[in-house]
């Protein structure tokens, strides 16, 4: 999954010497939480709107609203940027990214491509899409998770045992965390399925592994076998 794929291609900015005033008007227009910020064609910073909120004056001033517009109009946006910018490449994996902003501790990262020129923008936004669209959600259906051996097969012969119920299936992930050594978690998402077959399914993958536990989102169940 590269970031190509999934950034966002329209681009807002902010320029250096905009006023504090002019980023915040353009964050809420936008409804939007970061901007880059450019200098002569060139990204130079990164301001959000937690920036623009902690440099905003206190409730608890004294200055009326007019000293405070003049206050926030003399502000420039290079005087609030972060600097130096966390980016991403074009052809970086979104994991690479969701590593970066959980380190960070921040919302997205400007996208440049070889020649340094701004071409997109990824937030943690476009990370949730990401991982709805792996994890099949999008098609509803049921998910159900089971641990198996560590070796060739299991997986295969469970495939097989949704497609021999009528069954679809839209993403199979696998993960070692939280599953003993030796020992994998695989989370499937079928659809299409019989819902008076399910049970007589779920007897028959459980002759596999450990089944772990079972959500379907159309009938809005769940049922958890193993914690």
């Amino acid at each position: 999954m590269l970031v190509k794929n999934w950034m966002s291609k329209e681009i807002i900015t902010v320029d250096a010497d905009d006023s504090m005033q002019n980023a915040i008007y353009i964050l809420q227009e936008q409804n939007i939480k970061m901007l880059p910020v450019m200098e002569n064609e060139k990204i130079v910073g990164i301001i959000t709107d937690r920036d623009l909120k902690k440099a905003s004056p206190s409730d608890a001033t004294t200055l009326d609203i007019h000293e405070l517009l003049f206050l926030i109009s003399k502000i420039k946006v290079r005087d609030l940027m972060r600097e130096p910018v966390y980016l991403a490449r074009p052809n970086d994996t979104v994991e690479e990214v969701a590593a970066l902003l959980l380190e960070e501790k921040i919302s997205g990262l400007p996208v440049l491509d070889e020649n340094d020129r701004l071409v997109g923008i990824i937030t943690r936004s476009d990370i949730f899409r990401v991982l709805i669209s792996l994890s099949g959600l999008g098609k509803k259906g049921i998910q159900f998770a089971i641990r198996i051996k560590d070796m060739p097969g299991p997986i295969k012969e469970v495939r097989e045992l949704v497609h021999e119920y009528g069954g679809r299936i839209a993403s199979i992930l696998s993960s070692f965390d939280n599953a003993p050594e030796g020992y994998l978690n695989i989370y499937f998402r079928i659809y299409q399925i019989d819902r008076q077959k399910l049970p007589s399914l779920l007897d028959r993958i459980r002759e596999k592994g450990t089944l772990l536990y079972m959500v379907d989102h159309r009938k809005n169940k769940r049922a958890i076998y193993e914690s």
